[in-house]
């Protein structure tokens, strides 16, 4: 994988002045993941934090994040289908249970969304993450601005969109891709702890895709060149008017798979599901996995990387700490041969990870805009 160097240079972002330092850098490929996964868009504008905004004025809600008619209504609301999301014992199918992954595969084909239960992870662990990140939102502006994303990177603490949220995103795994600097002193331990079961998690999620697929269990991380991890935290304060913003965008994500966990008393996820919104409904201790463009693309469509999109809530705080899991920039995907069938051709062509985000940044990056992009009918008419 390339790098490239940031040079010295300073801005000000959020309030805060910000020295850069000479370091090894994310390829252009990873940057414009990371970028994508954090607001849904290569287009980042600087605007204020949610936080401030709402702590200086509750009742104010500033005209650029006040969506259209349209961008708000796309689909009727299906509340009484959240029921019907799979569920997926993560122990069985770690141990290769038939029914199990059978279950799985449905999930992926039906939903591209499940909730995983029984995964290992102490439960101890999942709330002393809340508990810090709770804590740092809760810090003053001016300590939270120690570690601003400044504008030409993609980590650290910011808000770079008209979504009505803040974050914080870092990229975790493999180690020589971390900026030590935007690591908030109060969380680094934990973050460890977390990201490191996380990976193992989602590996071995991977493995079970592979499964499923028809392959070999190590075919699908073998695929990856290296299985890399970021992490990104949503901080949605209370809206004024819920009804006329959105957390966060409608897209579908970039990557292989994303794993999240979510508060336990507050719903605010939603996913597109024959065309309508079905709300995520949170399990204690479980944690929610969506499948991304790549598993998409490798398995020729048959499973699906969903839209989705996050809700304001009125009385409420909400936040939801997303761990995403992609390949090299030089892994090759495009869809596996045994899944290319009379009654299903062939959807995509094979190109380079990298290529897939680089072919991305010309595209605006709603819904399934940029998947849908380099389905083969597309790319030859281009």
């Amino acid at each position: 994988m390339s790098f490239t160097h940031l040079s010295h240079s300073a801005s000000v972002f959020g309030g805060s002045y910000i020295q850069h330092r000479s370091q090894p850098y994310l390829s252009p490929q990873l940057t414009y993941i990371a970028k994508m996964t954090l607001n849904g868009a290569d287009n980042l504008t600087f605007t204020p934090y949610i936080q401030e905004t709402v702590r200086l004025n509750p009742l104010n809600v500033p005209q650029r994040y006040v969506r259209t008619e349209e961008e708000m209504e796309k689909g009727l609301y299906m509340p009484h289908l959240s029921s019907q999301l799979p569920i997926i014992d993560f122990a069985m199918i770690s141990n290769g249970n038939k029914e199990e992954l059978l279950k799985l595969d449905i999930a992926c084909k039906d939903w591209g969304f499940f909730q995983i239960v029984n995964h290992g992870m102490e439960r101890e662990l999942m709330q002393r993450l809340k508990d810090a990140v709770a804590e740092f939102f809760e810090f003053p502006i001016e300590e939270k601005n120690k570690y601003a994303m400044p504008p030409d990177d993609i980590q650290g603490y910011g808000h770079t969109s008209v979504d009505w949220s803040d974050h914080l995103v870092l990229i975790v795994h493999p180690t020589r891709f971390r900026k030590p600097q935007f690591w908030p002193e109060n969380l680094k331990d934990t973050i460890e702890e977390y990201s490191s079961e996380i990976q193992r998690i989602g590996e071995e999620l991977i493995n079970s895709l592979s499964l499923i697929l028809g392959l070999e269990k190590h075919v699908l991380v073998g695929l990856h060149k290296e299985v890399l991890q970021g992490f990104r935290v949503n901080y949605y304060p209370p809206c004024n008017t819920p009804e006329k913003v959105l957390g966060l965008s409608s897209h579908s994500d970039a990557r292989t798979i994303a794993i999240v966990m979510q508060d336990d008393n507050v719903t605010g996820s939603e996913i597109r599901y024959k065309g309508n919104w079905v709300p995520i409904t949170p399990i204690p201790g479980a944690l929610v996995v969506n499948v991304g463009d790549v598993i998409e693309i490798l398995s020729n469509g048959k499973y699906k990387s969903v839209e989705h999109r996050a809700m304001a809530n009125k009385n409420k705080r909400r936040t939801t700490y997303v761990s995403f899991l992609f390949p090299r920039d030089d892994a090759e995907i495009g869809p596996f041969d045994h899944m290319i069938v009379d009654e299903n051709p062939k959807m995509y062509k094979e190109i380079t990870y990298g290529e897939y985000l680089t072919h991305m940044r010309k595209r605006k990056s709603e819904g399934k805009k940029h998947i849908n992009a380099i389905k083969i009918h597309e790319w030859i008419r281009e």
